[in-house]
């Protein structure tokens, strides 16, 4: 059963229920009215730049706004510096007063704001300044021509690598304008109409001199402090700081000294240290100033250059015993590596001869071309040397020419004729290198510009000179031409480097076993006049020593038996019967 007593407690909650309600309907419809009556004016009292807007419709107070600063925007701007005085074009400072967003700035258009509502009706004495649209190019320009003339620009300072050192550019205050207040104040006189007075005033560097030091120590002294070494795949490439310091810059960024490696310099380096994406190159012996030098192998390897960049950026700040960095890509090993190289032990000279020639162009050809391709050759332990196989077959192609040779006991015309000049120079350094001889012929009659006894001609696919490196190192074989002229002999050298194993001496004997020439008489059209000499046999005896020792360890005996040089008559082709 229900208590008397509660019902009118709830009757007298439903009162006030209702009375609230009424209230709020009273005051949301004043406040709907209000918004109503408001419209989409200013508040009263508004102005812009002194320019009373107040009360007026957005359009209305643009164009009261547009006639109340039409003077002060129209004329240039005043401007004054030290002694000097001048005007600045608004427009082609890039300078523009956005009226529709300095009305929208003042509360320009319809709102529900509380506050809003309360400014319209009450208003008050606050100015707003108006909006200026800046075209940032246009004023920079203009502020830089003003400032032509008044002072210094300042420097910024610089860190560069010259010859791999560092050199450093000390910063510079400069004096002139200050770009951002010279802004500021011709954007204020814009819109009063008043002079602006501006300031000379020291300008400070991008780069500072604590930019200068911290790209210092932090960059360019560590860069150059050691060789820094790339591993792509299982080839490394060692690059010394004089080599790469010319790739490196610190480029002036937002205020600070940033580090760069330019790619188009660093690759180049690492390609030559390697065969780039070619096939691997193997490592050879040459002679630099008269000594044996090895020049590296080098292997074939693909990778990104922008990975090298990165890699040697990373590595070249760190310290001693770090600077290591992987590069991402692929390796190909030469066949003969520099470690093979060395070991074959070519240090120094151990065998030379020489032998002269007269004066015959063809000489000179041949002889020239069969050094040419002799030079640098690089036996191996084992290895045997052909001149046949190494210098080929004697042909135009092949850049030799007709000289003349001996056939058969004369001597006749053929191409390739002077070659045997070099396989006897040859010979002989050979001989006192101590290598194995296998094959060599004596000329068939004897040249007294040869050594007697140790002498050697070769004929393309029936007579060669070969011998075989027998020792354990290698031999690398040198030869040099100097061209007769009508008033100078020629002069062929060939030198053999390698490891000294012997000492070589030699015994020659008198000559014996004469026999006298015949006369004969020709009418072939390569037929060559001679006068005959004798022949005779001689004997010659390699004798072998430890290098240092007297001992004798071994001997070799060489026989030659010269025939007879006949005289030969020479006949017009085809005249004897």
């Amino acid at each position: 059963m229900e208590n008397r007593d509660e019902r009118p407690e709830r009757a007298r909650g439903r009162v006030v229920l209702v009375v609230a309600l009424v209230l709020v309907l009273l005051v949301g419809g004043g406040y709907a009215a209000a918004y109503g009556l408001a419209g989409d004016k200013l508040p009263r009292g508004a102005s812009v730049a002194g320019v009373d807007v107040g009360g007026l419709s957005p359009a209305a107070a643009e164009d009261a706004l547009r006639d109340g600063l039409a003077d002060r925007v129209a004329g240039p701007i005043e401007v004054s510096v030290e002694d000097r005085t001048g005007e600045v074009d608004p427009a082609e400072a890039g300078l523009e007063v956005d009226y529709a967003a300095s009305v929208a700035a003042v509360g320009g258009g319809r709102s529900w704001s509380p506050g809003t509502l309360w400014d319209h009706y009450v208003g008050g004495e606050d100015d707003t300044d108006a909006v200026v649209r800046v075209d940032d190019t246009a004023l920079d320009a203009a502020v830089a021509e003003l400032a032509t003339g008044l002072g210094t620009d300042p420097v910024d300072g610089a860190v560069a690598f010259e010859r791999g050192r560092v050199v450093v550019t000390d910063p510079v205050p400069g004096r002139g304008l200050e770009p951002d207040s010279t802004r500021e104040a011709l954007v204020a006189s814009y819109l009063t109409g008043e002079r602006a007075d501006l300031e000379i005033t020291q300008l400070t560097p991008d780069i500072d001199d604590g930019d200068v030091e911290e790209a210092v120590t932090a960059f360019a002294e560590p860069a150059l402090s050691g060789p820094v070494t790339l591993r792509i795949g299982s080839a490394g490439v060692r690059l010394r700081p004089r080599q790469y310091a010319r790739a490196l810059s610190l480029v002036a960024t937002d205020g600070a000294l940033v580090p760069t490696v330019d790619a188009d310099v660093l690759v180049p380096l690492v390609e030559r240290a390697t065969a780039g994406e070619g096939a691997p190159v193997d490592a050879r012996i040459e002679l630099v100033d008269g000594r044996p030098r090895i020049i590296k192998a080098k292997p074939g390897v693909t990778f990104e250059p922008d990975g090298v960049a990165d890699a040697f950026l990373e590595a070249v700040v760190k310290s001693d015993g770090e600077r290591t960095a992987k590069v991402a890509g692929t390796v190909q090993q030469p066949d003969f590596t520099t470690k093979d190289a060395r070991a074959l032990g070519v240090r120094r000279q151990v065998s030379e001869f020489t032998t002269y020639f007269p004066y015959a162009d063809y000489r000179n050809v041949n002889i020239g071309r069969a050094a040419e391709i002799v030079d640098g050759t690089l036996l191996k332990p084992g290895e045997v040397f052909s001149l046949n196989d190494v210098v080929g077959e004697r042909t135009v192609e092949n850049g030799f020419t007709e000289g003349t040779i001996i056939s058969n006991g004369i001597f006749v015309k053929d191409l390739g004729g002077g070659v045997s000049q070099m396989a006897t120079t040859t010979f002989n350094a050979m001989f006192y290198a101590g290598l194995e001889d296998i094959e060599h012929k004596p000329h068939s009659v004897f040249i007294d510009r040869y050594p007697v006894g140790r002498e050697a001609t070769v004929a393309f696919g029936s007579v060669d000179l070969r011998f075989r490196n027998d020792t354990d190192y290698g031999v690398l074989i040198n030869a040099e031409l100097t061209p007769s002229t009508p008033s100078s002999q020629g002069v062929l050298t060939v030198r053999m480097f390698s490891t000294k194993v012997w000492d070589i001496s030699e015994v020659t004997s008198d000559r014996y076993a004469y026999v006298s020439p015949g006369t004969q008489t020709l009418d072939t059209t390569n037929c060559v006049p001679n006068t005959g000499y004798s022949g005779f046999q001689v004997d010659v005896t390699r004798i072998f020593r430890r290098p240092g020792s007297d001992e004798v360890v071994r001997r070799e005996k060489f026989h030659t038996d010269y025939i007879a040089n006949d005289t030969v008559i020479c006949r017009p082709p085809g005249s004897l019967p």
